[in-house]
């Protein structure tokens, strides 16, 4: 992996980390059955548009549901069992953009436990609801877990207001800066202390390959009382538990 460049403030370059995790957990929203397109796909990914353009023939909802696929090289796209759940972290982006983008490209966000993941998109789940003024609701969340085994540039590494800045719970601007340059300088992805969790640590992924595709572990649900996430249902064990 080639060196990346200083920032425009002189922002040191983040050291580089093994991560070796059998469980990443990442929560997703579960209100549509996932696509399985990319799970049966095979061959050459570069003619990955013209089976898409083919599938859209018996299924005109299917660009819209498999996202921009032409945001991910041919030499990033993953298929088979589980891919669905990574490809669409690139091919559908966020426009108000996350810690590590600015909603130009995708990330592939994960915890290394599922206490951590909880956290995490509890919070991010909490702005949303609140930021469209959602009244009472409960939503179904899916967990996926999946194996880690690569090289992150480690947050942690870095040194005073630089760590500070780019860990801000709101300020998401040094962090976008950061992700964008080590992207673009070939970066697999971060590794970082949850901000929403003491203790937890959270992985990003800049593209496809830096992840093993995951499997669904089980359903969740989040209630939302006007305010806040006060409960979370767990569908394996029957219960709710209270926040």
């Amino acid at each position: 992996m080639p060196p990346v460049p200083p920032g425009p403030e002189g922002l040191a370059e983040p050291a580089l980390a093994r991560v070796r995790w059998d469980r990443a957990t990442r929560i997703i929203a579960s209100r549509y059955p996932p696509v399985d397109l990319f799970e049966r796909v095979d061959g050459d990914p570069a003619v990955w548009e013209a089976l898409i353009a083919a599938e859209m023939l018996t299924n005109p909802r299917i660009r819209d549901e498999l996202g921009e696929i032409a945001l991910v090289a041919p030499d990033e796209r993953i298929s088979g069992p589980g891919a669905t759940y990574v490809m669409a972290s690139f091919t559908h982006l966020n426009p108000k953009g996350s810690r590590f983008s600015d909603g130009s490209y995708g990330v592939y966000y994960a915890a290394i436990d599922f206490p951590t993941a909880r956290a995490e998109t509890i919070h991010h789940f909490e702005r949303f609801a609140q930021d469209s003024g959602d009244g009472i609701r409960d939503t179904d969340m899916r967990v996926v877990v999946g194996r880690v085994d690569e090289r992150f540039h480690d947050i942690a590494s870095l040194e005073g207001h630089h760590r500070t800045a780019v860990l801000s719970p709101d300020d998401y601007a040094p962090g976008q800066a950061l992700g964008r340059r080590l992207r673009e300088a070939g970066s697999n992805g971060v590794i970082w202390p949850s901000v929403r969790h003491a203790g937890g640590t959270c992985i990003g992924a800049f593209r496809p390959r830096a992840v093993q595709p995951p499997v669904q572990e089980r359903h969740i649900r989040y209630h939302y009382d006007s305010k806040r996430v006060s409960a979370w249902f767990d569908y394996a064990t029957s219960a709710w538990h209270a926040i």
